[in-house]
């Protein structure tokens, strides 16, 4: 049973005790308007959202797909960007606590890719040139997320030049530190050998991989005892970095199957440059230090 926040709250106003109450333990059942949950929850909003343009059955599927994702970027960027300060802020339990929340929002996220694992190309055809030039490559709520990342590009504001709100907060992801650059500053502050050029530089240049930095990694997992939390923020940025790689495979996956190596809506070379994409590795040293150990 979907309970109100007042409902689950026993300290609320009205909550649980006052309701069992006046109701003799049961569920309010009378309101002078929308229910507190749909006014909560907005959802009288969100279920007017989906759109169709065409009568395929299977765009409403992709339609929800897509909104979710929106929906669970922005909740992994918060995660991340918390993550990111906690570090800058020496506060590593904190950092490894928005990691692994933001973990469990990557799993629920990757696993949206299932709303459109049954789509057909035939299905997917009868409402593709509804959608005309959108893309998913547009998505700033995705752009925002690699920019965190250390993806940075100031080409990739482009496309939202018209939205004032947006172009801001790319910008100040775009010229900030990303999650990685925090970790290895933090690294730096805490003894490691970590380059100078990766710890004061252009924030706004595209993360460049360095051996320095592998080898302070290295210093790292050489010491492996459970109370080593710079060894546990290794293996938590790892996760975070393998579930960005499974997300993006599954758009690979995903595009392969709906439309094959067909050219992307936006202008890409769709299934080409999401295969580029899925092999960039994420916190790059993370994963090459593993070639050497």
């Amino acid at each position: 049973m979907v309970t109100t926040p007042a409902q689950q709250c026993p300290y609320a106003p009205g909550g649980d005790d006052e309701a069992a109450a006046t109701h003799g333990g049961g569920p309010t059942l009378s309101f002078e308007r929308a229910t507190p949950y749909v006014e909560y929850a907005g959802v009288d909003t969100l279920l007017s959202l989906q759109n169709t343009r065409t009568d395929e059955p299977a765009e409403t599927a992709f339609i929800v797909s897509t909104q979710v994702m929106e929906l669970l970027f922005t909740l992994v960027q918060q995660r991340w960007e918390a993550a990111r300060d906690a570090l800058e802020a020496d506060d590593v339990p904190g950092a490894l606590a928005w990691l692994r929340r933001a973990c469990h929002a990557q799993d629920v996220l990757n696993a949206s890719w299932g709303l459109l694992s049954d789509m057909t190309p035939t299905e997917f055809n009868r409402f593709r040139p509804a959608f005309g030039e959108a893309s998913g490559f547009q998505s700033y709520g995705y752009r925002e997320l690699e920019f965190l990342l250390g993806n940075k590009s100031a080409a990739m504001i482009r496309p939202h030049k018209a939205m004032g709100g947006v172009v801001a907060e790319l910008t100040r992801l775009l010229e900030g530190p990303s999650l990685y650059d925090a970790a290895l500053r933090l690294l730096r502050r805490r003894g490691l050998p970590v380059p100078d050029d990766h710890v004061e530089r252009d924030w706004t240049a595209d993360y460049e991989p360095s051996a320095g930095v592998e080898h302070a990694w290295a210093l790292v997992y050489g010491d492996d005892r459970p109370g080593n939390e710079l060894f546990l923020l290794a293996e938590a940025l790892l996760d975070v970095a393998e579930r960005v790689t499974r997300w993006r495979h599954s758009h690979l996956v995903a595009v392969k199957r709906a439309m094959g190596a067909k050219p992307g809506s936006g202008g890409s070379n769709g299934l080409n440059w999401l295969a580029r994409n899925a092999e960039q590795d994420v916190f790059p040293e993370l994963w090459s230090l593993r070639n050497t150990m």
